[in-house]
This record gives structure tokens, C-alpha cells and sequence, in this order.
């Protein structure tokens, strides 16, 4: 037994390896990717002059479509048809999966957010404000913003929300599919990014941060992840997801209130878009795509921001456990000049082979805890492992389904 403990511990050491975004550009190269979509199993990328891509492998290899020369900002899917918003040519469409593409009515504007509710397309344009299509792209006609930069759509129900950035800065809404709008959000300030999960609405202003609402608009907060401009925002329940230009990927657990940085494998990535598919997030880059498991990026929440006074790694709770598990754990005050540790967190089977990592960044001291999610392993003992400066400790979880 205490040679089996001895050897375990020995693996435990040598596979300390950290899971990270995969760059997936095989076909694509490292092209400016813009914009995101998917239908059914393709994946569309819209690039800055090689028009749009797809993927048929969750973005393992890509392949160019007939649109090919154009500067793509933005994507979107209606029915059967994809549709692409382009920089100085409109809109084009697509009624079989991109392999052929039409140009719509729409021909001259700069095109920088497409969104869908029900069966209106909505595209957001510089300086003729938003444009609505309610025969899947086909024809289009002005709404009633019709003067601003709509720089970014995002749907919500029956609500259209756009982020301005000249002409009435802010976030505005349209409850009624742009016969009207109301601003919202009146940050003095132009807006890149907008995305609404529940009464929670978030913008990206321009020079960095973003604005919290937790009541659908009414009153706002400046949340402040100090780098970067948000030139995108996904939402997944609790978790906001926030790219920028040129600081890398930013998660937050707690509705916006804090946040960390995720970017372990891209680096200091411009990132311009972002989109969840099934368990995956993707990543839009001036560097090209990169993919990652959503589980990888959410399962970590600081709970206490009152500092430890030692290093310490509680049990996991439940143990034994089905299919979920927390485990938490303290960072005391460091010497390091950031005041931040690098923490590693990682789960391993009885044979000492790391299966997953959940922690792989600095973090600031406090009390923090993880979720671990064991529904697609099999029964049996496990032990996680977290080390932090030159700390390091080891405990015994059971997975018993």
C-alpha cells in the first residue's frame, strides 16, 4: 500500500500538465475571425477579407466558402438560410449551408450585429442605425432607429436590445421589433457589447470594463475587470464571458461582480467574438479561432474575500459524491508583487492519471470554491491536488453512482 501511495503521489507530481484554449485553425489559418455562428453540426466563421468559413468537426478543420473576398463582421442563422453582414457590401445570404451566396437588397452599408426574434432578422449598420428583414434576409427596411452606429444586437425574448456608439450613446431597447426604441443605459460613453440573461443586462463600454444591471435597465453599476475593452460578451446562467481587445478572455462568476482572467493558451488575444455551442465556447480572434469546455472556465467562485491566514484544502462536500462535487480552499497573503499566486487545481483517478484540471490561474487572496462535475466518470476513488506558490496538498474524494 505504501509503495502504491508513493507511486501515485510520484504521478500525481509528473503529470502536473494545465488544460488551456486549443487554437483550431486548420484550413482557416490565422485570419482576423469577426464573427461566429452555427447550424446544426457547421460552425461559420466570418473573417476580415476572406469572407466566411465553416466547419463540419466542432472546428477541427475549416473550409472556405464562394464568399471569399469579403470584410465579415457579422453572422447569423434564420430557417435555412445564413446570413452575412459585411464592412462597405450589405448583406448576403446563403440558402444551403454556404456554399452558394446571395446579395440582398441591402448593398452598401457597413453591417456590425445581425440578431434574430422569431422570424425578423435584425442588422445593425454605422450611422443608418438598425435595419429589419422578415423574409429571412432576403429584402430589408429601415426601423426606427435610423440616424446611430448600432454597433452590437442582441435578442432576448420579444426584446431587441442594441449597443450605440454614436448618434445617443448607451444601450437602447425595442420591445416591438424597431417600430420604437428607448435608451436604457445612458452611459455618456459609446458602447461596443450588450447581452441580457434574465433582469441582467451587460454593455461593454468603450476604454474598458463593463455595466451591470440587475433590474432589466433601471439602475446600472460600472463593474471594472481594470484591462480592456469588451468587444464581446456571452452569458451561461450565473457565468459572463467577456472578450477584449487585445487582454485576453475574462470570466465572471457572480453576475458580473468580479472577475478573472481565463486565457491560459491564447495569451493577450484580441478577441472580437464569442459563441457557445452545445459545451464548448469558441473564441473569435485577430489570431483566428480558438476553442474551449465551457467546464474548464466556470466551475470557480470566490466566496470570501476576507484573507486566510495560511493555505488550507477542505474536503470535498458531498463525500462520498453524485455527480457533483464542491471543494474549497484558502489563499493567504503572498510576497508576490501582483499579490496574486498561481493556483493549480487538478483532479486525478487511483492510477494517478490527471482527468481534469479545474483551477489553472493567479489568484488574489480569499476563501474560493470549485465545482466538480463526475457525471461523465466512472465510480471510484479520486484525488485532487492544488498547489499554490509552495504549498501543496492532496485529498481523497469518492465518486459512488
Amino acid at each position: 500500500m505504501n509503495k502504491l501511495i508513493y507511486i501515485l503521489f510520484v504521478l500525481l507530481i509528473s503529470n502536473l500538465t494545465f488544460a488551456q484554449w486549443v487554437h483550431v485553425t486548420s484550413g482557416l489559418s490565422n485570419d482576423d475571425t469577426q464573427s461566429l455562428t452555427y447550424s446544426g453540426s457547421k460552425i461559420f466563421a466570418g473573417t476580415y477579407s476572406k469572407g466566411v468559413y465553416y466547419s463540419s468537426n466542432s472546428g477541427a478543420n475549416w473550409v472556405q466558402t464562394s464568399l471569399n473576398n469579403k470584410d465579415v463582421r457579422s453572422l447569423a442563422v434564420i430557417g435555412n438560410n445564413v446570413v452575412a453582414g459585411t464592412m462597405g457590401s450589405g448583406i448576403y445570404y446563403s440558402t444551403n449551408n454556404g456554399t452558394n451566396w446571395i446579395q440582398s437588397n441591402l448593398t452598401v452599408e457597413d453591417v456590425w450585429s445581425l440578431a434574430v426574434i422569431g422570424n425578423n432578422i435584425f442588422a445593425g449598420t454605422e450611422h443608418k442605425g438598425v435595419y429589419i428583414s422578415n423574409n429571412n434576409g432576403l429584402s430589408w427596411s429601415q426601423t426606427a432607429m435610423n440616424d446611430k452606429n448600432a454597433n452590437y444586437l442582441y435578442a432576448s425574448g420579444t426584446n431587441l436590445y442594441a449597443a450605440v456608439g454614436v448618434g445617443g450613446w448607451g444601450v437602447f431597447v425595442s420591445p416591438n421589433n424597431g417600430a420604437s426604441w428607448t435608451i436604457i443605459g445612458d452611459f455618456n460613453i459609446g458602447t461596443y457589447s450588450v447581452a441580457v440573461s434574465g433582469n441582467y443586462i451587460y454593455a461593454g463600454p468603450y476604454y474598458g470594463g463593463i455595466y451591470v444591471s440587475s433590474d432589466m435597465g433601471v439602475n446600472w453599476t460600472s463593474s471594472s475587470f481594470n484591462t480592456g475593452t469588451a468587444a464581446a460578451i456571452a452569458v451561461s446562467g450565473n457565468n459572463v464571458f467577456a472578450g477584449t481587445e487585445g487582454y485576453g478572455f475574462k470570466v465572471s462568476n457572480d453576475n458580473g461582480t468580479t472577475w478573472i482572467s481565463r486565457s491560459e493558451g491564447m495569451g493577450s488575444a484580441y478577441i472580437m467574438s464569442l459563441c457557445i455551442i452545445n459545451n464548448n465556447i469558441y473564441a473569435g480572434t485577430g489570431n483566428g479561432v480558438y476553442k474551449r469546455l465551457l467546464s474548464e472556465i466556470i466551475g470557480i467562485q470566490q466566496i470570501s474575500s476576507q484573507i486566510p491566514e495560511k493555505y488550507s484544502l477542505s474536503q470535498n462536500y458531498p463525500n462520498p459524491f453524485n455527480p457533483t462535487a464542491k471543494i474549497r480552499f484558502d489563499i493567504p497573503n503572498t510576497p508576490s508583487p501582483s499579490g496574486r499566486v498561481v493556483v493549480g487545481l487538478n483532479i486525478y483517478d487511483i492510477l494517478g492519471r490527471k482527468v481534469a484540471t479545474l483551477v489553472n490561474e493567479k489568484l488574489q487572496p480569499g476563501t474560493y470554491e470549485v465545482n466538480f462535475d463526475g457525471s461523465s466518470y466512472t465510480s471510484g476513488v479520486y484525488f485532487y491536488k492544488i498547489t499554490a506558490g509552495s504549498f501543496s496538498a492532496v485529498k481523497k474524494m469518492v465518486l459512488l453512482k
